[in-house]
């Protein structure tokens, strides 16, 4: 996908940017390349620096008040300290790497709902314009999708997936939120958990699992939340029973007993600055039959709703800019 942006702040006759992303789905921890297109204006510009930059669209909690806004959690310089001449077209190559906590935006193809850009800044003899933005989309990496697909396996749903702006407790997460994805529960376990909030924490040697269980109450016992913190290598995927270990841990998750008056694992830091901004959906809806898309578990019909793709729209509105 290409955007072009008149840089606005140098009014008519500034150079103008289209960036080009070649990596079609990229993977946490992995390569992001393509190229920043500059077209020179009408007079010499000194390109001082040209950014990237990462951003997400994420929801935070405050008071029992929800609200949405952009956070911007990676910056890549990829170029600068040149003369663009008048007229001049100029292309400057990238080969960047994401965070390994970059959120997955799709499985097997199948868009989940969440929102990440890719914005492009240029800074222009003293002045900055920020670009448009580029959608970027994400695949899991191997270890999450034996994980998806083992619960889809054992009869786990899908609900919704939606990026938090927190962090979660007892664990090495580095960005300042985090995604989760909310499970209906499997047949076996429908009779104990109300549903399944599951977080990846991905690093270089593996992952960090973490699993909440909202359980229900029963007659001599209360209901309340249960957390389960599970770790798994990388190098792991093909020398595991997946759909045994992954029901263990929700035997092991559904069997401990909840914690009361205590807080959940998922604490939503009011330290982060956001802002307010357009709304948009993150609710894809999901069938019931299984959670893993094209895989032995249930093919899961998934439709996200028109809004997500609002918010470049609506993120150029914001900048009081125009195409």
């Amino acid at each position: 996908m290409v955007f072009k942006k008149l840089l606005g702040s140098l009014g008519v006759g500034g150079p103008t940017v289209d960036t080009v992303l070649e990596t079609a789905t990229a993977l946490p921890g992995g390569s992001l390349s393509g190229e920043v297109r500059l077209t020179g204006g009408s007079a010499d510009f000194t390109i001082e620096h040209i950014t990237l930059e990462l951003v997400a669209r994420v929801e935070a909690e405050h008071e029992e008040v929800e609200s949405e806004g952009t956070v911007a959690f990676e910056r890549f310089t990829v170029g600068g300290a040149f003369v663009l001449p008048e007229g001049a077209e100029v292309t400057v190559p990238f080969d960047v790497v994401l965070p390994w906590e970059t959120p997955v935006t799709a499985l097997y193809g199948q868009d989940l709902g969440i929102v990440l850009g890719v914005r492009t800044e240029l800074a222009v003899a003293g002045a900055k314009d920020k670009g448009d933005l580029d959608r970027l989309t994400v695949g899991a990496l191997p270890a999450q999708e034996a994980v998806l697909e083992a619960l889809g396996q054992l009869g786990f749903g899908f609900r919704s997936a939606d990026l938090e702006l927190g962090h979660v407790r007892g664990t090495g997460q580095q960005l300042p939120f985090y995604q989760e994805i909310e499970l209906s529960p499997a047949p076996q376990y429908a009779h104990q958990v109300n549903e399944v909030e599951l977080t990846f924490l991905a690093g270089p040697g593996g992952l960090e699992v973490v699993l909440e269980a909202d359980k229900r109450g029963g007659l001599f016992s209360g209901g309340g939340d249960a957390v389960g913190h599970f770790t798994v290598g990388h190098h792991e995927v093909h020398d595991r029973d997946w759909k045994a270990d992954v029901d263990a841990w929700m035997r092991a998750l559904t069997e401990t007993r909840a914690a009361y008056g205590t807080p959940g694992a998922y604490g939503h830091g009011d330290d982060h600055e956001h802002r307010s901004g357009p709304g948009m959906g993150t609710v894809v809806a999901a069938g019931a039959a299984g959670l893993a898309v094209g895989v032995v578990g249930g093919m899961v019909a998934a439709e996200v709703v028109d809004e997500v793709g609002d918010f470049f729209e609506g993120d150029e509105d914001e900048e009081g800019g125009e195409d």
